[in-house]
């Protein structure tokens, strides 16, 4: 596995805002004790905290806003990245209550700052050499063509998850076992238009918009990793390591 990430081809600018959110908000139970005193984004990979990683490709993607939305520990996060000038993007923070609000309702929370528009969301936990600007120019696509309300990211079934998510087909991605949601996708704040927010999982959301064809998806081939224990972050660090 290669550590150096790929340099993305910012797409042409169509007036359309280029913003993103990853996802940080989480407990990261299953990263105990790593994550008892550091939230699960600030975990090094390759001498990296994991956010950064995601922060560099997005800006060289092109992505200019960026929301971090935070639950556990996220002063830690707000300490560590701060606006984001550091990397030429703006960061915005959404706060949550205690315990977060689940992917959906936390993207939800947060709907105010996309001001109507798509963006790209992306796991904080995750790592893969999937090129951001490929989102981006989903982005502009999706802003043309109203009735597309997501576009994901679907990876190979890794071992801890055989049965996988959803299938891939010409008519978009449908609602049955397959290939795994990547934790990477481009979101269109219609998706969640007549729900009153709170604690929400985003996947009956997808769910219903899959059957209105409403979904699409790519099947990304490349490295990818779900960060989600101890054991993975090891195993992913030494592989990166190695490839050094």
């Amino acid at each position: 596995m290669n550590s150096a990430m790929p340099v993305d081809t910012r797409p042409v600018d169509t007036g359309i805002r280029k913003q993103a959110m990853i996802l940080a908000a989480g407990r990261g139970e299953r990263m105990r004790p790593l994550t008892d005193h550091t939230p699960k984004p600030l975990l090094t990979l390759a001498g990296k905290p994991l956010i950064v990683w995601h922060i560099e490709k997005l800006a060289a993607a092109g992505v200019t806003d960026i929301v971090v939305n935070t639950a556990w520990l996220g002063e830690q996060l707000q300490q560590q990245l701060g606006n984001g000038e550091k990397w030429g993007v703006r960061i915005q923070w959404s706060p949550e209550p205690a315990g977060g609000l689940e992917t959906a309702g936390g993207i939800m929370h947060a709907l105010p700052y996309f001001q109507d528009q798509p963006f790209i969301v992306v796991n904080g936990d995750i790592w893969s050499d999937f090129a951001y600007s490929r989102l981006l120019t989903k982005v502009t696509e999706m802003a043309a063509m109203p009735h597309i309300l997501a576009h994901l990211v679907l990876v190979n079934n890794p071992i801890h998850h055989p049965q996988g998510d959803f299938t891939l087909r010409d008519t978009g991605v449908v609602d049955a076992p397959g290939l795994t949601f990547s934790g990477m996708s481009v979101l269109h704040p219609q998706l969640f238009y007549g729900s009153e927010g709170g604690f929400l999982k985003l996947r009956p959301f997808l769910s219903a918009a899959m059957q209105r064809h409403a979904v699409t998806g790519e099947h990304h081939q490349g490295s990818w990793a779900d960060i989600g224990t101890p054991e993975r972050l090891s195993e992913l660090n030494a592989q990166l390591s190695s490839a050094d």
